[in-house]
């Protein structure tokens, strides 16, 4: 039996300056939004050195239904505060990157937070309710880049 519907993990990944300028941000309407949907979620996991990965192991230890990390992006040229969010339903290890969603390019100058936190607790209820993640999993979200709902 789970212990928690959702796991939480923060990982520095290939930027650490990325969780440093939104991983607050994002995780403080991340969770309000999850909370929202009636999700419980278990202890916030802050990992260094972190791959996308890591959150597969870390939902199957605690027992969580689903696994969410935000984790830094490569920085690239010119986007080192660019964070990714990658989702994935019933994680353990051996998962593959077509089992996870991914919502990247989270940044001002990107995807706003609020708009990235919608987007992942609309592809979250939705992994409930049809108990899948990945390529199966079809973001259909209405929320606009800019945060603001299209209905």
């Amino acid at each position: 039996m789970p212990v928690s519907d959702v796991i939480l993990v923060v990982g520095d990944g290939l930027s650490p300056t990325a969780l440093q300028a939104g991983a607050s941000e994002l995780l403080s309407a991340l969770v309000r939004k999850l909370h929202g949907l009636g999700l419980s979620i278990g202890p916030l996991v802050l990992a260094s050195q972190a791959r996308v990965a890591l959150a597969d192991e870390i939902g199957s230890l605690l027992g969580a239904r689903l696994s969410i990390i935000l984790i830094g992006e490569r920085p690239g040229l010119s986007a080192s505060d660019s964070l990714g969010a990658y989702l994935t339903w019933g994680p353990y290890p051996g998962r593959t990157d077509a089992e996870r969603n991914c919502v990247s390019n989270i940044r001002p100058e990107g995807l706003d937070t609020d708009a990235a936190a919608s987007k992942l607790s609309w592809l979250s209820k939705r992994a409930f309710s049809l108990g899948l993640s990945g390529v199966q999993l079809k973001d259909e979200s209405t929320v606009a880049v800019s945060g603001i709902s299209a209905t």
